[in-house]
């Protein structure tokens, strides 16, 4: 059965079917599936039958991994497998995975482990039409500007907040990490200019903290445009792929205590490019142990 592809939104996501995970892939299907990545910049399989180990597997197909994260210790029994739980962490925030060190990674899986009777979504943005829909001169302006992302952000939380979001908190901070990154990145394979922003891009060089909030607040807007964004509703056993290097996303905390987890593994990027040219820099703190720079974009 030939890959194929179902569109969720007229400009982002995907459902993919044709593919066993499970199964070896010859170079066709790997082919194939980084094509509709690139298209559809977010892609899902239903009925995936994997394990941690198989994520991982299926994640190796698009390059070498990350470990589960530059501070939070990985799920148990694994070194590549980080648990997105609702007992530790609800990252109700815009964001692109890791980008406060100089190559965050390339794209991000997660599969469906526990999920809810309702609500626990996550929403994906397609930051390149976000780009697109930029003024002429915003887009301009934009081209120009680099932006500090840091992990070093307020986790101010209720009182009522569980000792295991605490201790979470604490460990994703623990190590400061700061990356000056072009605020418009160049997709390495298919050209493509997306806003490379979110929630750890918290200066932009140059200007004032006032004017910076004022300035991401705007381009922001554009990448969290309903049209923008597909609001992906999980079922048990599914896995969704993402590319890190053109989306954002958000789980949104609509569930109230029900349980939800889903287990991520990434796969390392290249250092990001400007429309310049000029490659992201490392600031603050030292990922080698978390991620080797992928030399040529896959």
């Amino acid at each position: 059965m030939p890959v194929s592809t179902r569109k969720l939104t007229g400009r982002i996501g995907a459902v993919v079917e044709g593919v066993d995970l499970t199964e070896t892939p010859d170079l066709s299907t790997v082919t194939a599936l980084r094509d509709a990545l690139n298209e559809h910049k977010a892609i899902v399989f239903d009925h995936v039958g994997l394990d941690n180990a198989s994520q991982e597997r299926v994640a190796r197909w698009f390059g070498e991994l990350t470990t589960a994260h530059p501070n939070v210790p990985a799920a148990d029994g694994t070194t590549n497998v980080l648990a997105v739980d609702s007992e530790t962490s609800k990252a109700n925030e815009w964001h692109t995975d890791v980008t406060f060190v100089i190559n965050p990674p390339q794209l991000t899986t997660l599969r469906s482990i526990v999920t809810t009777p309702y609500g626990g979504e996550t929403l994906i943005a397609n930051a390149a039409a976000a780009y697109r829909d930029l003024p002429a001169p915003l887009r301009a302006l934009a081209d120009t500007l680099r932006v500090v992302h840091t992990n070093q952000y307020d986790y101010a939380r209720p009182a009522a907040t569980t000792a295991q979001r605490q201790e979470y908190d604490r460990a994703f901070v623990s190590t400061p990490f700061e990356a000056e990154h072009p605020v418009v990145r160049v997709h390495p394979l298919t050209g493509e200019r997306g806003l490379f922003i979110g929630g750890f891009a918290k200066r932009i060089v140059g200007l004032s903290s006032s004017d910076s909030a004022d300035l991401l607040g705007l381009l922001q807007s554009y990448v969290t445009r309903p049209e923008n964004t597909l609001r992906w509703t999980w079922s048990p056993n599914q896995l969704l792929i993402f590319d890190n290097r053109i989306t954002q996303h958000y789980g949104v905390d609509n569930y109230d205590d029900h349980p939800r987890r889903l287990n991520r593994v990434t796969v390392a990027g290249e250092v990001p490019a400007g429309v310049d040219g000029r490659r992201s820099e490392q600031l603050v703190g030292d990922a080698s142990h978390y991620s080797s720079v992928l030399a040529v974009a896959a």
